[in-house]
């Protein structure tokens, strides 16, 4: 007979092929959707989704859950069927709808259903654990929920806009939709400059060692480049980081990516100012 921790440790291992298979699935809906509300929405849930997994994956580790071959497997089998339904619908999602407009209300309406199913998840999971005394996986549930809830509302928002946008393409004949502004468009020119930055840090590379071979090195670029973007950058986590980078200038930021590359090399920090980037290339073609 299961204890009441095999059961928490089951509704943690069933939430968290839940956030896994939720990461799918927003990847495509990000890659199909230009820059706006609704996609700065799926990026912030994207890295939501991410963190909530891994809470839920270290929680799993505290608890001292070894799970046995039964229920690693039912993990397991919880989490491909998860994938493989997100990936395998990501193709559908490309194709279905009359527009592509339509086509971005069809994910927004699924987004809304996914996340009244995590909200359900989690007031189980908060209730058992509750009863359980578990405070830690109780208050665990409780804010992520907290973030779904937020995340339902917003969706819940866009719908009318959304809506009105499939009414401008398929009644009045005005689509609004353009592929250039995607994330799978913005991801390739991602990788053109991430392509750019590898060559342009070999270049530097290979002229410093040939520097300090002719003996010609520069201490004052060499400073520069070990020189913290401002006081204490070093002491701050990825949260603080990342809250802090839209009041800096573009090269503020570009000086963050530049040394957080050359030192912690953190994947939160640099896909922030990568966002920043790209809304400040949204907006200047906007003004265009």
């Amino acid at each position: 007979m299961a204890t009441t921790g095999d059961k928490i440790a089951q509704y943690l291992t069933e939430a968290q092929a839940m956030e896994l298979a939720l990461v799918r699935t927003l990847q495509a809906h990000v890659a199909m959707t230009p820059t706006g509300t609704y996609r700065s929405l799926l990026d912030r849930h994207l890295r939501e989704t991410r963190e909530h997994a891994d809470r839920i994956r270290r929680r799993l580790a505290d608890l001292g859950h070894a799970p046995g071959i039964t229920e690693f497997g039912y993990g397991i089998a919880q989490r491909l069927i998860g994938q493989l339904l997100s990936l395998g619908k990501a193709p559908l999602d490309v194709v279905r709808g009359a527009s592509l407009e339509e086509k971005l209300v069809k994910n927004a309406k699924d987004e809304c259903a996914t996340e009244a199913l995590e909200i359900a998840t989690y007031d189980v999971l908060e209730a058992l654990a509750r009863d359980a005394g578990d405070d830690r996986t109780a208050r665990l549930a409780a804010e992520h929920r907290a973030d779904e809830e937020r995340m339902l509302a917003e969706l819940r928002a866009q719908l009318p806009p959304l809506t009105a946008a499939v009414v401008g393409a398929e009644v009045e004949g005005e689509p609004s939709y353009d592929p250039s502004r995607t994330g799978a468009a913005q991801a390739v020119r991602r990788a053109s400059h991430e392509v750019q930055r590898i060559a342009g840090d070999a270049v530097d590379s290979a002229t410093r060692t040939a520097r300090q071979a002719t003996g010609t090195t520069n201490p004052t670029r060499e400073r520069e480049e070990r020189r913290q973007p401002f006081s204490g950058y070093d002491e701050l986590t990825v949260e603080i980081l990342t809250a802090r980078l839209g009041e800096l200038t573009p090269a503020q930021r570009r000086h963050v990516a530049t040394y957080e590359r050359a030192h912690k090399r953190r994947r939160g920090v640099l896909e922030a100012v990568e966002q920043l980037e790209e809304r400040d290339e949204a907006d200047a073609q906007q003004q265009v």
